[in-house]
Formats: structure tokens, sequence, C-alpha cells
């Protein structure tokens, strides 16, 4: 999913999916923890995200953390952990804010990264990102084995 935005960044906004052809939406990228908070606050005040919860949504803390090879979502404090060195971009992206949202907003009881949890992650980013940000991810997940 990365590639495919990245590409969209750089220039290449059309993608053949599935068989058809979709504008690939802007993400959002993020320099600091603020401008992530921010973001992250202004989501889950929006309407759909709130049906998508079953009510209003927690708030939810943005962080720095330390080591640079993952992002993770902390169920216990309601707090997100972005990797913020300079070798850590790949994480201070809309799609890795949303992907650890996704585990905030999931109360379902199965794996972390389970069907419960990627179908709220794809409702998620098509609430926020747009239809084509979700039909993009449904084909791709499908494609590459990940059931919804």
């Amino acid at each position: 999913m990365h590639r495919i935005f990245d590409n969209a960044a750089a220039g290449a906004n059309q993608l053949t999916v599935g068989g058809t052809t979709v504008t690939v939406p802007a993400e959002a990228k993020f320099a600091t923890v603020e401008s992530m908070q921010r973001y992250v606050d202004s989501v889950l005040a929006m309407g759909p995200v709130a049906e998508l919860a079953g009510g209003k949504p927690t708030s939810v803390r943005v962080r720095a953390r330390r080591g640079s090879t993952a992002a993770h979502y902390e169920r216990e404090a309601a707090t997100i952990a972005v990797p913020m060195q300079s070798d850590a971009r790949w994480a201070q992206r809309e799609l890795v804010l949303l992907h650890e949202l996704a585990h905030h907003l999931d109360r379902g009881d199965g794996p972390s990264h389970g069907r419960d949890f990627v179908r709220g992650y794809v409702d998620l980013a098509e609430a926020v990102m747009g239809p084509e940000a979700a039909f993009i991810m449904r084909i791709t997940f499908a494609e590459n084995g990940v059931r919804l």
C-alpha cells in the first residue's frame, strides 16, 4: 500500500487495480508529533468515524517512540507511538496513523491484525481518504491473501 501511495505522490496517480482505473488520492505526510496529533483529533471528530466506533470514540494521544522499525498502538494508554527519526519517514504518514487508529477502534477479541481489524482499517480509510483508497486497499489485500 505504501508503494502505491508513494508512486501516486511522485506523479503516477492513475492506477489500474482489479481491472478498474482509479485516481489514487493524496496521502497526508507529517513532520511533527503535533501535526499527527491534530490529524488524529480531527479524524476522531468526524461523523463517519464516530459511526464506525459505535459512538463518539475516545481520544488518542500521539507520541514519539525510540527505534525506527515500527509504529504501534498502546491500548491501555490509548496512545499511538510513531518513530520520528529521519530514517523512519515511512511511519510519518496517513496510512500508518489510520492503521494505528484502526487498532483503537477495533473492539473485537480476535487477532490484532485479524479480519475484523482489516475490515475496520479499510472502512476507516474509506471514511477519511475516500472510496478510491478503500477500493485500492480491498483489491490489494485480496490479491495478497488478506481476508476481509
